[in-house]
């Protein structure tokens, strides 16, 4: 091969290059402007509520509005997390490191598959099938542990409740959290696992030692990932919670969320409640970034640790 065609060829692989540099750095920035441009609309459109007169705001104050809606959009992020997280972590475990070959490959599938249901679909299932399954168990809680506030009665009839909410919001997060994390259990350097068994361990205990400290970045990415859906999620909590005032008792009706607030009232509102639901979604946009930037940082305080390295 002749000089010149091995500078032509590198000629265009460095051209190739600065290409694909420049797309990707666009790419960056553009998702970034995006941002931008978001959080100014939303500041923009919820300046109104600001400057309004308390008295105006519904609730009596922007901030007593607002508080309710963020303490139960917690509560049900919470939940789902509580929830979804160690049966993630144990099916993406299973997966990846007990299931045969083949079941471990259709049970994969399933998995992703459950990730590409809508929403609307998971709320239907709940309105119609969990929520009235759950009226028993909520009647025997509140006559057995009413003395827990969280478990105080009168139970609703119809099993339209927080908790209720935050079961539906569990299944709907738990394809996010195990996809991800049986990727990253996969990802464990073989040598680090044969290592641990040829020293004797059990699997488990080479499971403890090698792919629980290589894959604990991840799975806090994961989980911070179905946070974010959790926290967002609003046909599906519509659906299943019947809205009012906020309570302690996860199984009497009441409570309300961010996300579901804004999609049930939106159509109809104009003027200063417009307003309003704008910078519920503006506060609900904070809490996401806030979440994500906590998520960042307990990654970085633990990546040290991490097997990858």
């Amino acid at each position: 091969m002749s000089s010149k065609s091995i500078t032509g060829e590198s000629g265009t692989g460095r051209a190739g290059d600065k290409v694909f540099s420049g797309v990707t750095v666009a790419a960056g920035c553009l998702i970034l402007f995006v941002l931008f441009c978001v959080a100014v609309f939303l500041l923009w459109q919820a300046l109104p509520t600001f400057a309004a007169d308390p008295a105006e705001i519904s609730g009596g104050g922007f901030g007593k509005y607002i508080l309710p809606l963020v303490v139960g959009t917690v509560i049900a992020a919470a939940i789902a997390l509580l929830i979804a997280t160690p049966v993630g972590i144990g099916v993406a475990l299973f997966i990846s490191h007990y299931a045969p070959r083949r079941l471990a490959q259709g049970l994969g599938y399933l998995v992703d598959l459950l990730a590409a249901i809508p929403s609307v679909v998971y709320g239907a299932w709940g309105m119609t099938v969990l929520a009235p399954a759950l009226v028993g168990p909520y009647n025997w809680l509140a006559e057995n542990a009413g003395w827990i506030p969280i478990f105080a009665g009168p139970a609703s009839q119809t099993g339209k409740t927080m908790l209720t909410a935050g079961i539906v919001l569990s299944v709907m997060v738990l394809p996010i959290i195990t996809s991800l994390t049986r990727e990253i259990f996969l990802q464990t350097p073989k040598l680090h696992e044969e290592a641990a068994l040829a020293m004797g361990a059990t699997r488990w205990e080479m499971i403890r030692m090698a792919v629980f400290p290589f894959a604990r970045p991840g799975v806090i990415s994961a989980v911070m990932l179905g946070l974010g859906r959790a926290l967002g999620e609003t046909m599906a909590v519509a659906l299943v919670l019947s809205s009012g005032s906020l309570i302690a008792s996860l199984i009497r009706p009441g409570n309300q969320t961010i996300a579901a607030e804004i999609a049930l009232n939106f159509p109809e509102a104009y003027g200063l409640r417009l307003s309003e639901l704008i910078a519920a979604g503006l506060v609900l946009f904070l809490i996401t970034l806030a979440v994500n930037m906590v998520a960042r940082w307990i990654i970085s305080r633990h990546k040290e640790f991490s097997g990858a390295n």
